[in-house]
């Protein structure tokens, strides 16, 4: 057995049930996109019910957010927030350092590849983008685990640097000029979101990390040059979400301290509304905006917020009153997240739909009316990837990276 580089912390008895709930939280978001409602919604104009729960299944255009905005920031908050427990099980297994690093670099290439492979699903060659959620978790994944073996201090200035250096490099970034041609970056000038004044800087496809890309993905093979991202999204949003990943680490941490759980539930709600309003103050004085699809600093502190709230509100409910039986769904999924992942995003969950329109019928899905169609046939594609994974659960099988 290798020995340990040191003392490794002491582990809480038991699991953090709450986050392995909110993990599959999220992952349920993600899959219950075959559900369709914004298909639900168009075909029952004016009615409120679905408008709302359209707009929460879709992202915003630019600033503020939607439910489905919280997916990416809450999945990427949670590597976070298992680092230190995962840390200290293997150092107490005896893990050097150096292994564990070695680790991280090799799940870094193994996220970001994976990413890449989604993305090219369909494609008639690989599609080297860097914007989804696993590459972007990949990319600062090792910076991460460098951080965790360091003190609470540290972390929180690494935090500081990475957003206040991420703020600057776009503040400084000049704004487009008279002759600026906005076609070529794929935005109007009058878009309606465009911000104006300082917060400028941070428009779609006319900022820094727009010129990033315009350059580094062109390096690589292509169907045709890059020109910009039609969602404004891009490779160096993955610095301020390592911040995200930060603010897990620190959450992390509170979980596995020593105090009382009335004192952990207390900090994490305290720090959560903190943030929250800090992030909203930025937006308001225009300083910076909150704006997911470039991650900006307000983004990450904002989104950041919104975590530790869902973080505290499921430790209260799952940890600490132990009402676990009745999330018991959330729990399959959170504990198989990689699994649930692939199946949403790729080839799986359409397989499964095709499959249901062949042997039930073409129109089998009709029952309630063509309106609902989307809810039939997705609801039951939802039923059976559920059981894809409780049948993992139950036989111990965990796909992890």
């Amino acid at each position: 057995m290798k020995k340990s580089t040191g003392a490794a912390p002491a582990l809480p008895a038991g699991r953090i049930a709450s986050v392995d709930v909110y993990r599959g939280l999220v992952m349920l978001l993600m899959m219950g996109e075959v559900l369709s409602f914004q298909d639900v919604s168009g075909l029952l104009p004016g009615n409120r019910f679905w408008a709302i729960l359209a707009f929460n299944q879709s992202h915003v255009a630019w600033t503020w957010l939607s439910l489905h905005d919280m997916i990416q920031p809450s999945f990427t908050f949670l590597v976070g927030v298992v680092l230190p427990f995962s840390l200290a099980s293997r150092i107490n297994k005896g893990a050097t350092k150096t292994a564990l690093l070695t680790h991280a670099i090799k799940r870094s290439l193994i996220l970001i590849l994976l990413g890449i492979f989604l993305r090219s699903l369909g494609k008639n060659q690989t599609y080297f983008t860097f914007e989804d959620t696993l590459t972007q978790i990949g990319l600062g994944y090792t910076f991460l685990v460098m951080l965790g073996f360091c003190s609470r201090r540290i972390q929180i200035g690494a935090l500081i640097i990475i957003l206040l250096g991420y703020w600057l490099a776009f503040a400084l970034y000049p704004l487009p000029g008279p002759g600026f041609n906005y076609a070529f970056a794929g935005v109007s000038p009058t878009w309606e979101y465009n911000l104006h004044g300082f917060a400028a800087h941070w428009n779609k496809n006319t900022n820094l990390a727009w010129a990033f890309d315009s350059w580094f993905l062109n390096l690589f093979p292509r169907s045709s040059p890059f020109l910009y991202n039609d969602g404004g999204y891009s490779t160096l949003s993955f610095i301020p979400t390592l911040g995200t990943m930060i603010l897990g680490l620190l959450a992390g941490g509170v979980l596995m301290s020593n105090s009382p759980s009335s004192t952990k539930l207390k900090s994490l709600l305290i720090t959560g509304i903190s943030l929250i309003a800090f992030g909203v103050l930025l937006h308001l004085t225009n300083l910076n905006p909150i704006v997911k699809r470039i991650w900006t600093p307000a983004w990450a502190i904002f989104s950041g917020g919104i975590c530790f709230c869902f973080l505290s509100l499921l430790y209260f409910i799952v940890d600490l009153k132990e009402y676990k039986k009745p999330l018991f769904f959330l729990k399959v999924i959170g504990m198989n997240s990689i699994a649930a992942y692939v199946m949403s995003d790729g080839g799986i969950r359409q397989f499964i739909t095709d499959n249901l329109y062949i042997h039930l019928g073409p129109h089998y899905d009709q029952v309630f009316g063509i309106a609902y169609a989307t809810l039939i046939s997705g609801a039951l594609t939802l039923l059976l990837l559920w059981l894809i994974l409780y049948w993992m659960y139950k036989r111990g099988i965990y796909i992890k990276i």
